[in-house]
């Protein structure tokens, strides 16, 4: 790693290995502060920390200095409470998704921030980096080998992570660290394209149902059972408009009998 001192030893300026970007941190009010210069010159990222340096001292003379939970402290929270509280419910590799984004992404860009100052605009910031491309290295905290991309992440891909941040800010509310859920909503934008589920007409599904009917009495005993299934399946999904794989995964615990007051009849809610 690194490192330069600067203001008589008073802040230093590192950069970690294969991070482009460099660090300051300084020892002040009995606390180790650092954060992220967001610069790849080292001229421009000393300027920057003594700048950090000198409005930190300001506001702690003033006795305004924030001594509070950073970012990176409250998403280890959130990832500690939601792997036991999810378990079972949740696939591991759905909670593993929230560790990834958070080690790769949001932490490099929101771990040292006090978690009031992560802010609509703040947000905004990160859309903006992340929508900037940069293809010559993955980011250093990534444990992946492949070729960066030349492109911008999928807007599903930026959707995800946002809902990763919105999870470590409401751990934040639960705790009493934040006062309120900054407006996380892209400005500017139009909601994207709404792509609706293709489905079949009353007559295609007609011929669909009959045909693995009659397949079900014409199919040598040995496979019935499996046409059998294939027959139910296809009533199953057809009336609950369920995806195959989602189809696959539901478990008893996402179904609940309910009486529909309308018709007075028991019905299936899938969760």
């Amino acid at each position: 790693m690194i490192k330069h001192s600067i203001l008589g030893d008073k802040v230093h300026v590192y950069k970690r290995d294969n991070s482009k970007f460099w660090q300051c941190s300084t020892y002040l009010q009995g606390k180790n502060r650092r954060t992220s210069t967001k610069e790849e010159s080292l001229q421009h990222a000393k300027q920057f920390a003594e700048d950090w340096y000198l409005e930190l001292r300001g506001k702690s003379r003033a006795g305004l200095l924030k001594d509070e939970k950073t970012f990176r402290m409250v998403a280890e929270q959130f990832l500690k409470e939601y792997e036991v509280i999810t378990e079972g419910q949740r696939s591991p590799r759905w909670v593993e998704g929230h560790a990834i984004r958070l080690r790769v992404h949001l932490n490099p860009f929101f771990g040292d921030l006090p978690i009031s100052d992560v802010t609509a605009g703040k947000v905004q910031e990160y859309r903006v980096h992340r929508m900037t491309p940069n293809p010559d290295s993955n980011p250093a905290e990534s444990k992946s080998n492949r070729k960066p991309k030349a492109t911008p992440p999928a807007r599903k891909t930026i959707h995800n992570e946002i809902v990763t941040l919105r999870q470590v800010l409401k751990t934040a509310i639960r705790h009493g660290w934040m006062s309120s859920l900054p407006d996380l909503s892209p400005p500017y934008k139009t909601q994207g394209k709404i792509v609706h589920r293709p489905w079949f007409s009353p007559a295609e599904y007609k011929q669909l149902y009959e045909t693995t009917r009659e397949y079900t009495k014409s199919v040598p005993e040995r496979f019935r059972w499996n046409a059998e299934q294939m027959h139910d399946f296809v009533l199953f999904m057809a009336n609950t408009g369920l995806r195959p794989d989602e189809a696959k995964n539901l478990q008893h615990r996402d179904v609940e009998i309910v009486l529909d007051e309308a018709t007075n009849e028991k019905i299936l809610i899938i969760e």
